[in-house]
């Protein structure tokens, strides 16, 4: 029966894939346009990474622009990864740049799943896997069974290394120092949290905090901001974007140097 080959068709080829993403050189938690940047990088590099986010649609907060006008503000120094994933853009002021922001989500996504990552919908990561003082993976369940407050029991995937890119929450670094007793590399030892806005200040910060805060976990993105206490970016990717590429490039120096 035709119906029963679809179901089989759609049952063994997700299967398949999910088992050979549980073992990863990369775990990107949360589906931002810093996460999928980082994705996309690792993945042209020949590393095992997959993103999960707990959406139906990855993508963070690009999709909708500011305030819903989907136009995204670019500045200069990020243009070179908009011209790598051939997103079409428009001069604005000196230095600044404007591109279509459903367009834009539209090529991070389609760019880094052909570079070779794969990417989980509907999954959220409620823990770590931690030990010997490491976080060495990650733990997901469906994003319904937590929002239904289910008692239905997790699944591990290991990981050598964990990109928190959850955004404003930073929800994985907050689990690491809460669960474990242990401090970050951050000002205040935790999740210092996000201060108030500051374009120009926001955008310097969340790329210089983009950095490994405690042996396996990485951040960056509007976590990198939260994790360290500095400003919020206003309506401008640039900085999500740079992010994502830095973080990409140390985790392959470490994996590949």
């Amino acid at each position: 029966m035709i119906e029963t080959e679809i179901s089989k068709g759609i049952i063994q080829t997700y299967f398949n894939k999910l088992e050979k993403n549980l073992q990863l050189d990369v775990a990107i938690v949360g589906g931002g346009p810093s996460g999928i940047v980082a994705a996309y990088y690792l993945a042209k590099a020949g590393l095992r990474v997959a993103l999960f986010d707990r959406k139906l649609s990855p993508g963070g907060g690009m999709w909708g622009g500011a305030m819903m006008f989907n136009q995204v503000v670019i500045q200069q120094e990020a243009m070179d990864i908009i011209r790598e994933f051939d997103i079409r853009y428009e001069p604005f002021e000196e230095n600044l740049y404007t591109v279509d922001s459903i367009e834009s989500t539209s090529s991070l996504l389609y760019h880094a799943v052909h570079a070779g990552a794969t990417l989980f919908n509907c999954y959220s990561v409620e823990d770590v896997i931690f030990k010997d003082n490491r976080v060495n993976g990650v733990v997901v369940n469906w994003t319904p069974v937590l929002r239904e407050g289910l008692h239905v029991d997790p699944l591990n995937v290991l990981a050598k290394f964990v990109i928190d890119g959850t955004g404003h929450d930073s929800e994985i670094s907050k689990v690491v120092a809460r669960k474990n007793g242990i401090r970050l590399d951050t000002p205040t030892g935790a999740v210092a949290g996000e201060r108030s806005l500051d374009v120009v200040e926001g955008e310097r910060e969340v790329v210089a905090g983009t950095k490994e805060i405690y042996p396996g976990l990485y951040v960056c993105g509007m976590a990198s901001s939260a994790v360290s206490g500095t400003p919020r970016m206003g309506p401008i990717f640039g900085g999500m974007l740079m992010s994502g590429k830095k973080v990409a490039e140390q985790l392959i120096a470490r994996l590949k140097g």
